[in-house]
């Protein structure tokens, strides 16, 4: 198995007992583990694959809280750093009534943005592996250069870089994404994951297959498209300028807390390229099976649609028992 490497932010995520407009006596928040990548790196280990979380926890209790989260899912730390400088982030969720929800993060500051290249050291990438990241390690300079710097030592050590876009518009300096920042971003991946709802905010009036077009000529070698509970759609580059087109049905489910459901689904897809032993170089001729995307495929729909019908992060990821038991 190739192992995954996630990085970036690690936070509690608040989660109120409100939904939707039904009325409560009061509303309380509770605590639950989360942060998109460490979500991914969750999500992959309970499927039973080699993987591990980088980044940086604040010396207080949320921290400690959510590295015996992270341990307890079977996550490696070894890279895991803590500071005294800046606490733990919190976001508080709350849902609309269909599971769809909204955040209001405490961040910055925050432990998480003050991880630097030098706290990663040169085992970090001995081996060739999958290094996944987010544009939520993009809102400050400073964490904005360790992403890139550690992408391009991952892409030097023959890593397959991933990159979910997961914009959350209210992390960012007056709730405006760089948009050149972020898109910078994506073309250093060769696995790009994207909802709908991003390519509309990131094209800003680009014509949208031109513009999923110029990822691909850019460099990234699959696009994969996401839209709530509808279609799934993977973009792949081959020898034409003609990107091929797979398409995957999700399950349907009634969705609870959606929280967690993109990072349920990248895990899932990552899961399948990592059980293949696939690296940068062998993706090409891995993307060449038409089986191989549907698998991945479908295993991230199931994941996906396992992790909305549960609130928090975490523990709403499936294993791999209970995705054999959902298809």
């Amino acid at each position: 198995m190739t192992p995954v490497i996630a990085f970036g932010e690690a936070l509690v995520d608040m989660l109120s007992n409100k939904l939707g407009n039904v009325s409560v006596e009061q509303e309380t928040f509770t605590p639950y583990a989360g942060g998109a990548p460490a979500n991914v790196a969750v999500a992959c280990a309970r499927l039973g694959l080699p993987s591990h979380f980088v980044g940086m926890l604040g010396c207080d209790s949320f921290g400690d809280f959510l590295h015996e989260e992270l341990s307890a899912h079977g996550v490696r730390l070894d890279h895991v750093k803590r500071t005294s400088e800046a606490r733990t982030a919190l976001a508080f969720v709350s849902r609309d009534d269909e599971g769809e929800r909204q955040f209001d993060f405490y961040r910055p500051p925050a432990a998480d943005l003050l991880f630097r290249p030098e706290h990663a050291g040169p085992e970090l990438f001995a081996t060739a592996a999958i290094f996944h990241l987010c544009s939520n390690s993009l809102t400050e300079s400073a964490i904005a250069d360790t992403s890139f710097v550690l992408a391009s030592r991952a892409r030097a050590a023959g890593s397959l870089v991933s990159v979910d876009a997961n914009l959350r518009h209210n992390l960012w300096p007056n709730q405006q994404i760089d948009v050149a920042l972020v898109t910078r971003l994506l073309d250093n991946a060769d696995i790009l994951k994207l909802s709908q709802e991003e390519v509309d905010a990131l094209t800003q009036g680009q014509e949208e297959s031109a513009w999923l077009q110029a990822r691909l000529t850019a460099g990234v070698r699959l696009i994969v498209l996401t839209d709530g509970p509808g279609t799934i759609r993977a973009l792949v580059r081959g020898q034409s300028d003609e990107a091929r087109t797979i398409s995957v049905t999700p399950p349907i489910v009634k969705a609870v807390d959606t929280t967690a459901g993109g990072d349920a689904f990248i895990g899932g897809f990552l899961s399948a390229i990592s059980e293949a032993g696939i690296n940068a170089a062998q993706l090409a001729d891995w993307c060449e099976d038409e089986s191989n995307l549907q698998g991945a495929l479908a295993r991230a729909a199931a994941c996906g649609a396992f992790a909305v019908t549960r609130p928090g992060a975490y523990s709403a990821l499936p294993t791999r028992e209970d995705l054999i038991t959902l298809i």
